[in-house]
């Protein structure tokens, strides 16, 4: 499933073909993704004009200059393609958008995780997808006092811990893998025991991890590519993530990383730096 940085990198390559124009044509080829979508929803979009795009943890946002917001999820499969003129539909395709000067923007989401709602603008805050989530880990709001916090009486593993969207909001399981090793902690270490230098380190390399994430477009494993075509790169450059039985990239390490189940997913770790 998409992270945050996959997402930013769909929001960043949707900006300059969305922001400002005007919607001419929007198609529905299917009721439901992974809930109905929502009545008169081309209806209510035709012939709005996008006034900025935003993103809000793994969910997309599209503001429009009616106070209309379209907030989407793109799931395990979803994928948002631009061209230039209007191509032969694919096989799920299922939302068409035509902006005013011939530029088209596809919705296809193979397995249908993904999700569309429409909201407005001054209750977008409160909806039931938005309402409970955590700080940006790349915005002001999280901080080491915040993350400590947070973290401060929970038991259960710092992995964990950093996976509930309402603690932080919009990491996964690569970037958390990645930013333990990063800062030198076990994920099975119990959350709350982790001290002030601790989160100080984990604050800065979640930053530090997610900023590169973006610069490379994000990781391409399955199904991640811009909206151009354009497939990220940041898999190339992973520490531990995958790289089960290959030595530890820690200078001066010399463990090997190994690859654990953790609450049904995949933890990727070095026991001996990370102990």
């Amino acid at each position: 499933m998409p992270e945050l940085p996959e997402v930013e990198t769909v929001r960043l390559g949707l900006v300059p073909v969305l922001e400002g124009r005007r919607l001419v044509r929007v198609e529905q080829f299917r009721a439901d993704l992974r809930w109905p979508i929502p009545h008169g929803f081309c209806r209510r979009l035709e012939g709005r004009q996008v006034t900025g795009l935003r993103r809000r943890a793994k969910y997309l946002i599209w503001d429009f200059d009616d106070g209309t917001v379209l907030l989407m999820h793109l799931g395990m499969s979803g994928r948002l393609v631009i061209s230039d003129h209007r191509p032969e539909l694919e096989a799920h395709d299922h939302l068409v958008f035509t902006t005013e000067d011939g530029c088209v923007i596809r919705f296809h989401d193979a397995r249908r995780f993904g999700m569309v709602d429409l909201a407005r603008s001054e209750t977008l805050g409160a909806h039931r997808l938005l309402s409970g989530l955590g700080p940006e880990p790349l915005g002001n709001g999280f901080s080491a006092p915040v993350l400590h916090r947070q973290l401060a009486g929970r038991r259960t593993p710092v992995k964990s811990a950093l996976l509930d969207q309402k603690v932080v909001a919009g990491l996964g399981n690569i970037y958390v893998c990645e930013a333990l090793h990063m800062a030198a902690l076990s994920p099975f270490r119990p959350a709350a025991s982790l001290g002030s230098g601790d989160v100080e380190r984990l604050v800065g390399a979640v930053r530090e991890v997610l900023e590169a994430a973006i610069r490379a477009g994000g990781s391409s494993l399955r199904d991640h590519v811009a909206p151009n075509g354009e497939l990220g790169y940041f898999q190339h450059s992973f520490r531990v993530y995958g790289r089960d039985g290959d030595p530890c990239p820690r200078d001066g390490c010399n463990g090997v990383v190994e690859r654990a189940v953790q609450s049904g997913r995949s933890s990727f770790h070095c026991r001996r730096c990370q102990g």
